[in-house]
Formats: structure tokens, sequence, C-alpha cells
């Protein structure tokens, strides 16, 4: 990579010339391609973020709260591919981002959050704070620059452990060192991604041997088998196995005529009946948590083989019956290549009708019964989702609407889908899907929100959407409800009220903070939906009213 061009010099109190330590780590940080940083500014940070935009054409964009930037860097990052990079400032600053932070490491999301510090010699500064002790609990790594010669090298270190580690790695700046005059010497390299080890073949033995005898074999492909989709259709093919996907890997094998679409919770009728009469799993990139499995009864009763390229994976939520270590392509290659020479094959799993079937079941289209009856909200995301260009991106809060919004608002390719319930906290999906918009500015995003999670961490921030005019469309779940503690309250016979809202009419917040929306109350509104998002200009928000009986019926707890 071609060394950017040197900082303007600056002089300290000694007169001694070089460049600012805060302008040697936007040089670096732009060295290591990144072009968007999310933040909110304050005195730990403001330095930085002047020298990469100023000097460096970098693009800021700043949260209104610190968790939001963080999330818009979890979002980037899960979408592109690549590290997503934040910053916020001291003390509060860094407090504010111990759920996004969490959520992030318990995802394994590389990003690197760039912290200012109170300056050491300030001891009584009001914001003053043992910030790697705030940090480690919530699973993130702590970095802290050590000097103005090691600004570029701590720099670096911390995006190499963010890559290598897979999480959050905060790499924390006391203030003062920022300001300090330092030498602009070397550049820094973009670190390389793990390198894919090749299986084992003493442990490909043994899964070759529970393969070859199962009778009715499937492969299961997550996130992290997303881009060996050939190799496994080949390998399925030859075999005669079913294919399914976990929820992050969905689309994986779109279009093939045996794909059974989502393993787990969220599996079909037909799926499911199919998934229990296989003998065999054959896990590829997929965690096997207790959601793919259903606690592990989809799993029980049959030979389960687990390959992963993350050792820590193997075996982690689920018992298996042999595991091979290697990349998800490079194991089915070698899987193949072992079975041909064997001469082991068939179409064992695999029958016409069921095909038919699982063919039927993907043109079968929701609808309501009655244009002024009460709104489905299962029927009403997927008329929404067909208003929508299939070249979208797609991510969700959390509550009890989340699980008709997964199975209606779908996606085609495994990436484009962000997952956001890694902590299990509502109020996050509107900065992922910020964040999102960067990584794939091309495509629209789409956001689905209980009403709860987007008045608690979503309304300030639509306003950052308006304000960089970003292509986001959010729906909004809203029964005027906090959902899952009006189940608990019913379900014992309490009375529910505490548990709603009277919120403000969502729709008219919206625009007023700059965006266009449309209010859907019954069926017959939803006709509007395809006009009004083919013709829109910049984020705009849908808000669906719904009765929260109308979730609840659906057995959410």
């Amino acid at each position: 990579m071609a060394e950017a061009q040197g900082s303007p010099t600056r002089r300290d109190s000694e007169g001694a010339a070089g460049p600012r330590v805060h302008q040697v780590l936007a040089r670096g940080i732009a060295d290591l391609g990144v072009s968007t940083l999310f933040g909110l500014m304050g005195d730990g940070n403001l330095w930085l973020i002047d020298s990469f935009v100023k000097e460096r054409g970098g693009t800021y964009v700043g949260a209104t709260h610190e968790a939001n930037a963080v999330l818009m860097a979890s979002g980037f990052a899960q979408r592109s591919g690549g590290i997503g990079v934040a910053t916020v400032t001291h003390g509060p600053g860094l407090t504010n981002t111990v759920t996004a932070l969490t959520d992030a490491a318990r995802g394994r999301i590389p990003m690197v959050v760039i912290a200012g510090d109170t300056p050491a010699e300030m001891r009584d500064h009001s914001q003053k704070l043992a910030q790697r002790e705030v940090v480690i609990p919530t699973g993130a790594g702590f970095e802290l620059m050590r000097s103005p010669a090691t600004a570029l090298v701590d720099l670096a270190t911390a995006f190499r452990r963010a890559v290598a580690e897979r999480r959050p790695v905060v790499l924390n700046i006391p203030r003062q060192l920022q300001l300090a005059v330092t030498e602009d010497a070397g550049t820094v390299v973009i670190p390389s991604a793990p390198q894919s080890p090749g299986p084992d073949p003493e442990a490909l033995d043994v899964a070759l041997g529970i393969v070859a005898s199962a009778r009715r074999p499937l492969i299961l492909a997550g996130r992290g088998a997303e881009h060996a989709r050939d190799g496994l259709v080949a390998l399925a093919d030859h075999i005669g196995a079913l294919l399914a996907t976990t929820l992050q890997g969905q689309s994986i094998f779109q279009g093939h005529a045996y794909d059974l679409g989502l393993f787990g919770s969220l599996s079909t009728e037909t799926a499911l009946e199919a998934i229990g009469e296989a003998d065999c799993v054959i896990s590829f990139g997929a965690g096997l948590n207790r959601h793919t499995t259903v606690e592990g009864a989809l799993l029980s009763g049959k030979a389960v083989v687990q390959c992963d390229m993350h050792p820590e994976a193997l075996g982690r939520y689920a018992p298996v019956d042999a595991t091979v270590l290697g990349d998800a392509g490079r194991v089915a290659e070698a899987m193949l290549t072992s079975l041909v020479e064997a001469e082991i094959g068939g179409d064992r799993a695999r029958d016409e009708s069921l095909a038919r079937r699982l063919a039927e079941e993907r043109e079968r289209t929701l609808g309501h019964d009655s244009p002024e009856g009460p709104l489905d909200v299962r029927a009403a995301l997927a008329q929404i989702a067909r208003a929508i260009p299939e070249g979208r991106s797609v991510t969700t809060d959390l509550g009890r609407f989340v699980i008709d919004a997964w199975k209606a608002v779908t996606v085609t390719a495994p990436r484009a889908y962000v997952h956001t319930n890694n902590f299990g906290s509502i109020g996050l999906g509107m900065g992922y899907a910020i964040g999102m918009t960067y990584a794939r500015p091309d495509e629209p995003v789409v956001l689905v929100t209980g009403d709860g999670g987007f008045m608690m961490g979503g309304l300030a921030e639509l306003g950052t959407a308006v304000r960089h005019g970003r292509d986001l469309i959010v729906v909004v779940v809203d029964d005027g409800a906090y959902g899952a503690e009006h189940v608990q309250f019913r379900n014992r016979g309490l009375d529910p009220d505490l548990t709603t809202f009277a919120w403000p009419d969502i729709a008219g917040v919206a625009r007023a903070l700059g965006a266009e929306a449309l209010t859907v109350r019954v069926p017959a509104d939803l006709d509007g939906v395809a006009e009004f998002v083919r013709t829109r200009r910049g984020p705009v928000l849908i808000d669906l009213i719904v009765a929260p009986e109308a979730v609840l019926a659906r057995g959410f707890a």
C-alpha cells in the first residue's frame, strides 16, 4: 500500500517540529482502509475526528448516543465483512457503550472502538474512570496507546486483535497524548484474515465413516459456510442429502429443489418433517445453538458431524459424534473426493414429492381475510417485503414480533441479514441499520422494530439517518406495549396495564424529524405501501398499529 502524504507539521512548546499524534492516528486509520468513522464527539476524541475528516477526507457519522455509534460500526462490520470503527470520548462516553460492546463481543464482530481517556495529571477530573475495568466485563478486548512514539504500532495492534480474536477491541488513548508532537514514520498494514486450516486426515476419516453409513443425511450451513455453496451443493447432490441453513446462513441454498430453508425453531412444517426423518446432520459453519437445534430436540437420535474453522465452536452448544476443524469449502471438497474414490453416493434422502411440497410452500402467499379487519403481523410484513426490492439488507430489533419478521422479511444473500440478538436487548436495531447503509450504500436497508425498541434506541437516530440521507426503510410493529412483559402478566392472570404505553404518534414524530411516514391500521392501508416505498427520497417509516393481543396470538413468550 502506498504511504499517505505526511501530516502537516506542528511545533511543541520547545520548538520541536512534527505532526500531532491525532494526525498520525488519522492517517493510520485511513491507511488501514477505513473511510467511515462512527462516533460521538467529546474532549477525548475531537482532534482525531477533525484530522480524519479534514486531512484524510474521511466520512464521519455523528450519532446522538455513544451506544448507537458502536452499533453503527457493528452493522457496518457485519454487512461489509470488514472491520467497523467507532470513536467515543472518556468517562460517560465509554460507559454509554457497555450494552453495545457486549452485544458485539457475543456476536464475534470485529471492530475497533477508539476511546479518549482523561489526562493522567488531572486526578480530580469529573469524568475520570478506570476505563479498562469498564471494558473487560463486556467481553471486548482492551488495548492501551502507550506513548506518542508507539501510536501507529498500538493502532495496528488493536486492528490485528479485532480480526484475530473476532471481537471488538477498545483502543484507549489518554487525551494529553493526542496533542503531543511525534514522528510521522512508517505505515500500517491491513491485518490479514486468519489462515483456513486444512482438515486433519484422521478427523476427516471418522466423519466420513458416519456420513457414508447415513441413510438420510442432511447438510446444515451457517454463516461460516456462506462462501462454500458450490462445494456443499456438490457434496449434497453426490450423497443425496437435503439442505438447510441457520437464520444467519439463510439463502445459501436458495433455488435448490431440496433446500428446506431454515433449520430450527423457524422451520416450516414440511422442513420439520424432513428434519425429523434425517438420521445424520452434517454441519458446516453453524454454531448449533439452542435456537437452531430447538434445545437439542432436532439432533436427538441423529449422528452429528460438525465442521468449523474455529476450534472453540466445535461441540460448544451441542454434543456431536465427530468434529472436523477446517474451512467449510475445503472440508466439503475433501469429503466429496474421498466419497467419489470410494464409490459411495446416491439419492438416499430425496424424493420428488418432497421437492414438490417445498416448491408449493415457497409459492404460498400470506394475506388477510378482510380489508377492514385486524392486521395479521406476519401477513402485513410479508406484503411490505413484497414491495421492497429483493436487493436489500435486513435487520431487526428484538421483541415478540421478531419471529414474524424473520419469516416474512427475508434476504437473497446470507450477509444481507444482520443479526442483533446477541445480548437479548431491545433498542439496538436502528444503530445497526444505519451502519449497514454505509457498508452497502447501493441497496436499501430494512429495519423491523417494535415500538418499545424504537422509542428506546431508534427515535433520535432516525434524525441521524435523515441528516445523512440514508436509504432506510423502518417498519414499526406498534402494539403500544412491552410485549414480553405483557405476555408474562397475562399468563399469570395479572393486569397488563403497567406494560402498555400511550406513545406519541410515531408516524407524526418521524415526519417531524424529516422522514416520510405511513400509518397502517387495517389491511386496506397496505395497498399504498408499494407506491410509498417506490417513491421514497430518504428514510421512510411504516407504523403498523396492532393490538397487543394480535402479537400475543402467535404464542410468543
